[in-house]
């Protein structure tokens, strides 16, 4: 079972991830003057947002499921993703707007976040016995492995836009400085951090809820390339490699979802027609 803190998390977390979405996603134009710090190109800011949206779903999940496993491969991956924006943060210090309402939240949240991950990691570490549920499938082998490297790959990709992104803004898919070239390579390990998990556990019920916060989160992702995507440079090969990307993404990871699904149904009735 799901220890009672890491709802306590949750329900302190979830709010800032609402607001921070609404103001990234509805007002991508104006974070000069409504976020922690001034986000150009929209394209960036509508992807934080995305990440966040994820994130409520995989929170609200935190709330209402009662089974460990279902959940705690999102741990490490918003550990290392709130970890990695702390860091930013103070890399980049000069470049937020201090004494802003949303500044300080910012800052509260990214310096405290990590911490109550850890805990909830460590309370909540024996409750996972390693055993499918009643009604539970395999995922097969090759879908794992394809998941696994598309996760690492993403995975690797965000690493180093985040520890060497100078070196990446001239061929980025679209105009990115220092500062958000580091926070859309946070973003982009998430995936990876989740997925890596595939190569140890097959089991759906550890994935499904996963599945459906990074589906939720890759929607978003699509909208605001539809609303941004005049930021993209066309001229860079790393526009057409981006979309290309999320494409995949979306069309795996709904195969996967439906493919799963079906096998989880028909396991269901199977007992009822021999």
């Amino acid at each position: 079972m799901i220890h009672p803190f890491t709802r306590v998390v949750a329900l302190v977390i979830l709010p800032f991830l609402a607001v921070a979405a609404v103001l990234l996603i509805g007002f991508a134009t104006r974070t000069d003057a409504l976020f922690a710090w001034t986000i150009a190109p929209p394209l960036t800011a509508m992807l934080l947002g995305a990440a966040y949206v994820g994130g409520l779903v995989y929170f609200a999940n935190l709330l209402r499921l009662r089974r460990w496993h279902r959940v705690q491969y999102g741990i490490p991956a918003v550990f290392l993703f709130a970890s990695l924006l702390a860091i930013a943060t103070l890399l980049h210090w000069d470049r937020f707007h201090p004494g802003h309402l949303s500044f300080i939240v910012w800052a509260v949240l990214y310096v405290t976040t990590p911490v109550l991950i850890v805990v909830v990691w460590v309370l909540n570490r024996t409750a996972d016995t390693g055993k499918p549920e009643d009604t539970d499938i395999r995922i097969p082998l090759f879908a794992r492995l394809a998941f696994a490297s598309l996760g690492l790959a993403s995975l690797l990709a965000g690493a180093l836009l985040f520890v060497f992104p100078a070196a990446v803004v001239d061929v980025w898919a679209w105009d990115v400085t220092p500062l958000t070239g580091r926070v859309v390579g946070a973003i982009l390990t998430l995936p990876g951090a989740v997925n890596a998990w595939m190569l140890v556990d097959d089991r759906w019920t550890s994935f499904k809820w996963m599945m459906q916060a990074q589906l939720v989160s890759l929607a978003f992702i699509v909208l605001a390339l539809l609303l941004s995507g005049s930021d993209l440079r066309g001229e860079r090969i790393a526009s057409p490699l981006f979309v290309g990307m999320i494409g995949a993404a979306v069309i795996g990871y709904a195969w996967l979802y439906v493919y799963c699904e079906r096998r989880l149904q028909l396991q269901r009735v199977a007992p009822r027609h021999p």
